[in-house]
């Protein structure tokens, strides 16, 4: 079987090699547009320290160009950056430069994001329908749901959208509710950094979500818990994505990346740019120098929202970066073998089959978003929530959704009055003035 991944020059390409040891896979073909970080990423793999139990990791191809790479591939990743860490540094000073929370994927940044990105997206959709029509298409690339959504209107359900911050919640709450993460049934509905989960069931079938609400000790023990507090949490009756962070903490949050001196993107772009230099300098060093970075870069993960909430360090527990490349392997077995699984994932709204109802009845069929869905051989297919988002989450999730359309609407079409809804109708977004400041400082 052979993967390909768009964007090999990226920083998690690693991880992702690193869990195909065993697997189906018998090629990896890489491909980027920037030939050092390609190379260095040649050379991180080369280092990487073989499988203890002799399990085979596959051999690494390098492709020229985008239809090579994607010309016959049974799977294709997607973890493309466009504008490279520079461009996610200008999404995010732009928007501070007009008081607003600058954020890769939130806010007036994400839209920013996905209006350089989405048609890139598009673009290698096309190739893919054309040179791979079986192929499956995971796609890493933030936004993600806009980003899915896009690419869906070209590859339909044979593209799927995968995000490591639901599963992550899953397992932390299931450890601090004392039971077995590997275990645990779960509803978990919103769209990608958008998402709440509101049970948790154990072996006998109860529901630990409440007990856990209640303790106030169990809720300071997990990353969530102490993001948001006991108070907010018993008062939503759920557990937020750590992505709602911004929303419900909109001014502590940006009082922290302004206090911050740097945003993320900047710190990223530094740190990235020094390690891909020294690796490149030193070729037989590239896996220590990597994994020293990779530790770095987990231990500074949300480091402002961390901040807003009392100041706290990350548990060692959450430091594996064992997210993204472990949701993809999941789903590419499940869908490889024919052998069910359950996964949190970015799916259209109705892609359970022509009588299956929409997970969300207030979003049109072709919607894309992050539920509990049930995968094998003949795809992914959403499970229908047992109970209804309540109306303040839906009223978010229909307005972020509008934001993520006309996002795709600006990008197809060079839509300048879409590109305008997208950014005002942000709800991070004040001021239908504020959102034209930020069109014109970002060139768009």
């Amino acid at each position: 079987m052979r993967l390909t991944i768009l964007g090999g020059g990226g920083f998690r390409v690693p991880l992702v090699y690193r869990a195909l040891a065993g697997s189906e896979v018998g090629t990896l073909t890489l491909y980027d547009t920037d030939p050092l970080r390609l190379g260095v990423m040649r050379a991180v793999l080369d280092g990487l320290p073989r499988p203890a139990d002799g399990g085979g990791l596959p051999r690494v191809v390098v492709a020229a160009s985008l239809d090579e790479a994607v010309r016959g591939a049974d799977f294709v990743f997607s973890a493309i950056r466009v504008g490279g860490t520079a461009g996610r540094v200008a999404d995010e000073h732009v928007p501070l430069a007009e008081g607003l929370l600058g954020q890769e994927t939130v806010g007036a940044g994400g839209v920013l994001y996905g209006l350089r990105t989405v048609p890139v997206a598009l673009g290698i959709a096309e190739r893919i329908a054309e040179l791979a029509p079986d192929a499956w298409v995971i796609n890493f690339t933030n936004p993600a749901g806009t980003v899915t959504e896009a690419m869906a209107s070209v590859l339909g359900s044979r593209v799927i959208g995968i995000c490591d911050s639901p599963v992550g919640l899953v397992r932390r709450a299931a450890r601090a509710a004392g039971a077995d993460p590997d275990t645990v049934g779960y509803d978990y509905v919103g769209l990608n950094h958008l998402g709440w989960l509101r049970s948790l069931t154990g072996a006998d079938g109860r529901d630990l979500l409440p007990g856990l609400l209640a303790d106030e000790a169990a809720l300071a023990s997990f990353e969530e818990g102490r993001l948001f507090g006991p108070a907010w949490l018993r008062a939503l009756g759920a557990l937020p994505n750590e992505y709602l962070h911004y929303y419900y903490f909109r001014r502590e949050t940006l009082a922290a990346v302004r206090a911050a001196g740097e945003t993320r993107g900047a710190f990223l772009d530094a740190q990235q740019s020094a390690f891909f230099a020294e690796a490149h300098r030193r070729p037989e060093q590239a896996f220590a120098l990597w994994e020293r970075t990779r530790l770095e870069r987990e231990e500074t993960y949300m480091a402002e929202s961390r901040a807003a909430s009392g100041g706290w360090e990350r548990d060692t527990c959450d430091l594996d970066g064992g997210g993204y490349d472990q949701v993809a392997l999941a789903l590419m077995r499940a869908l490889a073998r024919d052998r069910p699984a359950r996964l949190i994932l970015n799916v259209r709204n109705s892609s359970g089959g022509p009588d299956a109802p929409p997970v969300l009845a207030a979003l049109p069929p072709d919607a894309v978003v992050e539920t509990v869905c049930e995968v094998d051989g003949s795809g992914a297919r959403p499970v229908a929530s047992p109970t209804p988002l309540g109306e303040a989450e839906l009223g978010l999730v229909l307005q972020l959704k509008a934001v993520e359309r006309a996002t795709i609407e600006a990008a197809l079409f060079k839509d300048r009055e879409a590109a305008l809804r997208a950014v005002a109708l942000h709800p991070l977004v004040d001021s239908v003035a504020v959102a034209e400041r930020v069109l014109a400082r970002a060139g768009a």
